[in-house]
């Protein structure tokens, strides 16, 4: 695949290089179409809620067959969903999603943004989501949004005439969008934006349909389509030997967290567009009818276009850098423009150009991947010039401005390394998210630095800028700093270089449940951001709890290391929460943040730094049982959790489920989503149910009603359905308040559903047998009641027990009741009750 990325990716030649990503070494046809889309003067932006809701298709389409300058507007980073590919829920989660859109755009060649909004989790309409969000902010985000990139049409996703019908965000966003349009060029709409860019109106605005909003294939045959335009994304591409729709299913296959690998196809490929707002085009095969995209849009364009046409004209694919002459001349006809957004958006491009053409490559590595301020690390330099064009290194400015001075003239494929040391400054920010900096709302990520609104990640502040004469025209690139290594088995590997503090701190469990008043051990773990660390560690904790010894000593000899230190947990005798939080003192500075790494192959490696706290229970629980079979499905905590309050949980592969491995176990319990995502269980699932039968004790967690791989996931008729209750503060009624499952070992009250986060459940089921008896009840403001969260049958000798009910949410936030749930479901059919 990454033979396919590099192919396909013609947006890649700007002078930045994307964080953490290997550089780029651009074929000569990738080269030529850069060309072609320097010379197109034009910007698409398509906008929606979350990662993987845009049409991949249509901004490949605008970008590489248009050659637009084409964007994708995430209203948020998908911080609410399920996550395919590890634990990360939550913040990470939405780390690991911007990253994924990161990839999907670099495979596209589209841009990212992003608002404000924290995707909170399911919401069932945009009344409920605007008022979570902040509608007047996120809207104010939209507004920065067009005005930064000044798109000539938007695209939206979603409709804005159907709420109540589908996930609110979606509609929220393309409703938002809407209103944007008419306040983008009005000066008296967010006025203090104007401070740092122009107002701006765009033509037209569309929504992306298709036959799925019309209900059906026929009632959209039989719609009046005078307002939409229809386009073949289907073209080939024949310098990359790929189709549209193989490039589009490549972007939508970055979304691994989600599941969303996708297959290419060939052929024509039809997408609708429905006009909002703007003028209709008259010839509906050109989207941009009436804008004019040449060079001639802006001021002093006319002379550049010639030269650049010329260019694109007399390209030779088999000396690339033979067009260096006339590109240079376009760079400095662009510097004298007086518009400063094509003007800035030109130069970037250009430069990427040349750079390439002259197979230029600019480096700067490190020696370590992250180090503290105050620091000094080692620097690596390597530049080299792979053309015969006239080429001169003047000067290297390193992060802190200093100026080294080289007057090297750089010879045709000659390569120059340079080590320079680099001292951090003592005041340099910390690496991490800029949105997870600040403690937000429900709804809202907090930004203080207001200029980095929208963007999907804080541009490095550690760069390099290589100073250079080509043929006689100065031009300068800046590079961030990476640290590079080489891996056995991958070969070359890219990291960040990325700033931490001198000293942070993790506790080894994020939830530790105590089911007694024992004491407990408990590992925390200091890592040094220096060498030479030393200083104390202090535990806050509940007043009702102990923690000794009080404070331990921390010496750490280099950087990186890390020391691990042991403290005991008293807990007290009845049942009682709160957080325990490590502190780490070195000389006056206090630190109190957990250094969170991020490592997948798809996405950069990622550090997060977020406050160290780990939730403390001392839960009153009983349990019946005590060895636990986990067949792991999406990806949860969920064995974790069940070993926090003492049961014995062996992950059983599919390929080792057998009637003797089975009846090992007290109870077998399946993971998020394993009837989607796990093949082999379509072969194995008569075996389960023989377990069941034989006294087993059976638990299915959610599943998703599409893309089941059985046809049937309980021995008795049960339909899932897209029912949720997504206000974790619903009321819960206990529909079978004598069943022994609310009532041994331990008895449930509506007091166990205090506390929960993000929802109460999903995908209930919403028809079921007789022989299922529904166990709670509960429901959404203005919506009937749903009785599929929990379903019991008895199955032979033993149960089956389905639930909806997110355990996966609710055991890493510590709720009390969601673990006795928990605990009664595993002990069904062992309480020795009549």
């Amino acid at each position: 695949m990454r033979r396919y990325l590099h192919l396909i990716v013609f947006l890649i030649l700007t002078s930045s290089l994307t964080l953490a990503q290997q550089p780029k070494k651009p074929t000569s046809s990738e080269i030529f179409e850069s060309i072609k889309k320097l010379n197109f003067l034009g910007s698409v932006l398509y906008v929606a809620a979350h990662p993987d809701d845009e049409n991949t298709r249509l901004i490949s389409y605008m970008s590489n067959e248009i050659k637009a300058r084409t964007a994708y507007l995430s209203l948020t980073r998908g911080d609410g969903g399920q996550n395919l590919v590890g634990p990360e829920i939550r913040e990470l989660l939405g780390v690991i999603r911007t990253q994924e859109l990161l990839a999907a755009r670099r495979t596209d060649g589209g841009e990212q943004l992003f608002t404000r909004a924290n995707d909170f989790g399911y919401s069932k309409h945009p009344e409920e989501t605007l008022a979570i969000w902040n509608k007047e902010e996120v809207l104010s985000d939209v507004v920065l949004a067009i005005r930064k990139f000044k798109p000539d049409v938007i695209i939206n996703r979603f409709d804005h005439r159907s709420p109540g019908s589908t996930h609110g965000h979606h509609t929220s966003s393309a409703m938002l969008s809407i209103e944007a349009f008419d306040l983008v060029g009005d000066k008296n709409s967010y006025p203090k934006q104007l401070s740092s860019v122009d107002t701006w109106q765009p033509k037209r605005l569309f929504f992306n349909t298709s036959w799925w909003f019309y209900g059906s294939q026929e009632n959209f045959e039989k719609a009046d389509k005078t307002n939409l335009l229809q386009i073949d994304t289907g073209v080939y591409f024949p310098s990359s030997g790929l189709s549209n729709p193989e490039i589009a299913a490549l972007s939508r296959s970055q979304h691994k967290s989600q599941g969303f690998g996708s297959t290419g196809s060939r052929g024509s490929q039809i997408e609708y567009i429905e006009l909002i707002k703007g003028d209709l085009p008259v010839n509906k095969d050109n989207l941009f009818e009436g804008i004019d995209t040449s060079w001639n849009r802006v001021e002093g364009g006319k002379v550049i276009g010639d030269i650049l046409h010329a260019v694109q004209n007399q390209y030779d694919f088999k000396n690339p850098s033979a067009s260096i002459p006339e590109l240079l001349r376009a760079y400095k006809a662009i510097q004298d423009l007086n518009d400063t957004h094509w003007k800035t958006i030109k130069t970037n491009e250009i430069k990427g150009i040349i750079a390439a053409c002259a197979g230029l490559y600019l480096e700067a590595s490190s020696n370590t991947n992250h180090t503290a301020a105050g620091s000094s690390v080692d620097l690596n330099i390597e530049v080299i010039n792979r053309s015969n064009s006239d080429i001169t290194l003047n000067t290297i400015i390193n992060p802190n401005g200093i100026q080294i001075d080289k007057h090297l003239k750089l010879d045709n494929n000659t390569s120059y390394e340079f080590k320079e040391t680099l001292k951090i400054n003592n005041n340099q920010d910390v690496s991490t998210p800029y949105w997870l900096t600040k403690k937000g709302s429900l709804g809202m990520y907090t930004v203080t630095d207001k200029s980095l609104i929208g963007k999907p990640e804080r541009p490095s502040a550690l760069n390099v800028t290589f100073n250079l004469n080509i043929e006689s025209v100065n031009i300068s690139y800046t590079k961030p700093i990476v640290y590079k290594t080489n891996d056995p088995v991958k070969g070359e590997v890219y990291k960040p270089f990325e700033i931490i503090p001198e000293a942070s701190a993790k506790i080894s469990e994020r939830v530790i449940i105590l089911d007694a008043d024992a004491p407990r051990e408990i590992e925390i773990i200091v890592k040094a951001g220096r060498n030479n660390l030393e200083g104390y560690i202090q535990i806050e904790h509940p007043d009702d709890w102990s923690v000794f010894p009080q404070k331990q000593k921390i010496s750490i000899a280099n950087r990186g290391q890390e020391q691990p230190l042991t403290f005991t947990v008293i807990p007290p005798k009845t049942q009682s929460e709160g957080f325990l939080k490590p502190v780490v003192h070195v000389g006056e500075q206090v630190y109190s943040k957990e250094l969170i790494e991020i490592d997948y192959d798809h996405i950069p490696f990622q550090t997060v730094l977020l406050p160290s706290e780990s939730k403390i229970v001392r839960l009153d629980i009983q349990k019946r049982g005590k060895n636990i079979g986990y067949i792991e499905g999406a990806g949860d905590v969920v064995p974790e959790s069940l070993r926090q309050i003492g049961y014995n949980v062996t992950i059983i592969k599919p390929e080792d489920i057998s009637s003797e491995t089975l009846n090992r176990f007290d109870a077998i319990v399946l993971g998020i989503r394993a009837y989607n995502t796990v093949e082999a269980l379509k072969f194995k699932q008569q075996l389960l149910f023989d377990y069941v039968a034989q006294g087993g004790n059976m638990i299915v967690q959610y599943n998703t009603n599409r893309r089941l791989i059985v046809d049937n996931i309980a021995p008795y008729d049960l339909k899932l359905s897209r029912d949720r209750v997504t206000d974790e503060f619903a009321e819960v009624t206990l529909l079978a308040s004598n069943h022994e499952i609310l009532n041994y070992p331990n008895k449930i009250t509506t007091k166990d559903f205090e506390g929960w986060t993000q929802e109460r459940g999903l995908y209930f089921p919403d028809q079921w047998a007789d022989e299922f008896t529904p166990v709670l009840s509960m429901h959404d403001k203005d919506e009937t009641p749903k009785s599929g969260s929990l379903l019991v049958a008895k199955y032979g000798k033993g149960h089956y027990i389905y639930t909806g009910l997110s355990f996966f949410r609710e055991f890493p936030a510590g709720v009390s009741g969601a673990y006795r749930l928990f605990a009664n479901m595993l002990s069904l059919g062992k309480n020795n009750i009549n």
